[in-house]
């Protein structure tokens, strides 16, 4: 059964997921990361900016601007020029998809599917609901129990948004339109967190990472 293209449009914002089979690991070690995170340069990049991104260790969230199709000048050979522009974003994250497999497959010798099923992508249709996405995914690794830090979890890429780190894969020019300062941002993403229902001791953790100057 052939594979569904989804259609995308240009100048829109997609939240673009997947998780693992079963609900199991798709990341094993930190060089899987670094691998996948390879990937979105080599495939997605040409076709969007990407905008928000968290690898996780069961699933990965990326938020990313289909580009306009005059803005793609140089498709990676492995993708399939023959086919409509705005289906070049599905085909490269099939490749992607497949690629990544592949090599997990290699590297641990194990066979069988890793993701569940394609992955997903949704419209974001208001800048609210674009924000609230945005901190939302940033907070994952909190959230979720990973990390009582925000800062501690490497493999996404709030520490650029705070301006902590220089990473290419973000979009500077949004959070300046966005955001007065990078410390607006982390505290946005912290008013979040607070608002869980999250352990004690990552709360207190919370509680002074807001009062840091």
């Amino acid at each position: 059964m052939p594979r569904r293209l989804i259609p995308f449009m240009p100048e829109l914002y997609y939240h673009i997921y997947n998780r693992g089979n079963n609900r199991e690991r798709i990341f094993f070690e930190p060089d899987n990361y670094l691998f996948f995170l390879k990937k979105i340069k080599e495939y997605l990049v040409p076709v969007s900016d990407i905008l928000v991104y968290c690898l996780m260790p069961t699933h990965y969230h990326i938020v990313a601007r289909i580009k306009q199709t005059s803005e793609i000048l140089e498709i990676s050979e492995v993708l399939d020029a023959s086919k409509p522009k705005l289906s070049l974003v599905s085909t490269a994250m099939m490749k992607l998809s497949v690629s990544y497999v592949k090599a997990i497959n290699k590297r641990f010798q194990r066979v069988g599917v890793l993701f569940q099923g394609q992955f997903q992508a949704r419209p974001i249709l208001t800048s609210k609901y674009l924000l609230n996405l945005c901190r939302y995914i940033h907070g994952n690794p909190v959230k979720d129990g990973i990390v009582a830090d925000i800062t501690q979890w490497q493999y996404s890429n709030y520490l650029e948004w705070i301006g902590e780190r220089d990473g290419k894969l973000f979009d500077k020019a949004f959070i300046q339109d966005n955001f007065d300062t990078p410390d607006e941002y982390r505290k946005f993403v912290l008013e979040y967190l607070r608002s869980r229902q999250l352990p004690e001791d990552v709360q207190r953790t919370l509680n002074s990472l807001d009062t840091q100057p």
